[in-house]
């Protein structure tokens, strides 16, 4: 493993590499409350399995995490034990846009993966339906975030799940679509209300890192100690974020970095390296498959200047 007092100084060779491909992306303009955030902006932050952290540019500044929200609701709906969770989300890569409506109707209301939006959909479906209410679902995905993250100063930005909710059409239709199937078991609603608040879900990438030690660990934190899930749980979690974690950009970003890991549009980038640490890139601007485009760059230029991938 590379000589901890290194990480500094590569992370700090790569903001120099990385911050000159500022204005080749774009925001997520499509979500109101996410067009106006300022685009210029890159922070990386790794912890290490003892917790040590590294961390280069804007490192405390939060972030709506997106997507990256689906791995947390993922592990929670495994968490559950929901044997019949394999038959409404299959764990295929989808090779088409995250919220595509004809790969759905053409597989019969069942999406492809986890991490694709009708995928995340469904497993909110789940947790609604093994909570007492839709907010205790919401809840407990906040508990495990804060538990994860050692940090209950997390929180969601209500005006984000608003402005998502307001403007989310095709969810919504992916969601309508999927109840048509019968594959969405209570309001449509209240689903789409816990999804859009759990993607608003706000971190920094000195959080988000932290956070995602377990998955580094085989389910245990390893500075608390505390067991998340089982190690069998961390392996279909992290394979899946290799196979399916970056939409239909996953296998180049597998090609390209090497890493399991989970985008999301608010431009944020969440990595494993399996007994070794995890990483967290922010910036904005996104490539045409809604992937942090300077984030996508840095994390293959640390596996790159390290040597360090599951490859």
């Amino acid at each position: 493993m590379m000589n901890k007092i290194k990480y500094q100084n590569t992370l700090d060779e790569i903001y120099t590499e990385v911050i000159t491909l500022f204005g080749q992306g774009k925001v997520a303009n499509y979500i109101p409350a996410l067009a106006n955030v300022e685009p210029n902006q890159f922070s990386m932050s790794i912890t290490l399995i003892d917790g040590q952290q590294f961390n280069v540019g804007s490192h405390e500044s939060s972030f709506s995490i997106q997507s990256i929200s689906k791995v947390f609701s993922y592990t929670l709906a495994l968490r559950s034990s929901n044997k019949s969770l394999d038959k409404k989300v299959w764990r295929e890569p989808s090779g088409n846009p995250f919220n595509s409506l004809v790969q759905l109707e053409y597989e019969g209301g069942i999406p492809r993966n986890p991490f694709i939006n009708a995928g995340a959909i469904v497993i909110c479906d789940s947790l609604i339906s093994t909570s007492s209410s839709q907010e205790n679902a919401l809840d407990k995905m906040l508990k495990l975030v804060k538990q994860c993250s050692n940090d209950p100063s997390i929180t969601l930005n209500q005006s984000v799940a608003k402005s998502e909710m307001q403007s989310g059409f095709r969810n919504i239709a992916l969601a309508n679509l999927m109840k048509s199937f019968d594959n969405i078991n209570n309001d449509v609603t209240d689903v789409l209300q816990n999804y859009f608040s759990q993607c608003a879900i706000e971190m920094n990438v000195q959080q988000l890192s932290r956070s995602f030690l377990f998955l580094a660990n085989q389910g245990i934190d390893p500075v608390s100690k505390e067991k998340i899930i089982s190690s069998s749980q961390a392996k279909k979690i992290n394979s899946l974020m290799l196979t399916c974690g970056h939409y239909d950009a996953s296998g180049d970003f597998a090609y390209r970095v090497g890493l399991p890991g989970k985008s999301g549009v608010g431009g944020g980038i969440v990595a494993v390296i399996p007994g070794k640490m995890a990483i967290a890139v922010y910036s904005p601007e996104l490539n045409e498959n809604g992937n942090s485009l300077i984030g996508t760059q840095a994390l293959e230029l640390f596996t790159t200047k390290t040597g360090v991938s599951i490859f």
